[in-house]
């Protein structure tokens, strides 16, 4: 799936990637700045959390809580050095969890990143639009 969008349009791109992807777990692939953690803030308020939701850049993972009681998990691997700093905080059980998972910098944990997770690919067009690559995991 190929979405061409405007930053007015994220909570309708929002649900469209939550309709679409066949997995919880959800890579999300883009250069600095592109949206990722912009797009992922949306799925949080779609998904229902009304926490306060930031990049985990520093901690590594971030935990919001919805009104439904599910738990969403939020990862940033931008800074981190090895797989084994991502294996030490215990990323598999989070992983197999059956919360979502939303994994901005998975290229830096490769190895630890579930067959079953969706990818998604951001690129800025320009300021005001992005192109979302979705690969569901087959």
């Amino acid at each position: 799936m190929d979405i061409n969008y405007r930053l007015i349009d994220l909570p309708q791109v929002a649900a469209e990637l939550i309709h679409k992807a066949n997995s919880k777990i959800m890579l999300f692939y883009g250069e600095m700045g592109v949206g990722k953690t912009t797009l992922i803030k949306e799925l949080c308020k779609l998904l229902g959390t009304e926490d306060v939701i930031s990049s985990p850049t520093f901690s590594l993972v971030n935990e919001y809580h919805t009104i439904d009681q599910r738990i969403i998990y939020h990862f940033d691997f931008y800074r981190i050095k090895n797989e084994e700093e991502a294996y030490d905080i215990g990323v598999e059980d989070y992983f197999y969890s059956n919360a979502f998972c939303l994994i901005e910098w998975p290229e830096n944990i490769q190895n630890l990143v579930p067959l079953n997770a969706t990818t998604i690919h951001l690129t800025r067009l320009s300021d005001d639009y992005r192109h979302i690559r979705l690969i569901p995991h087959s």
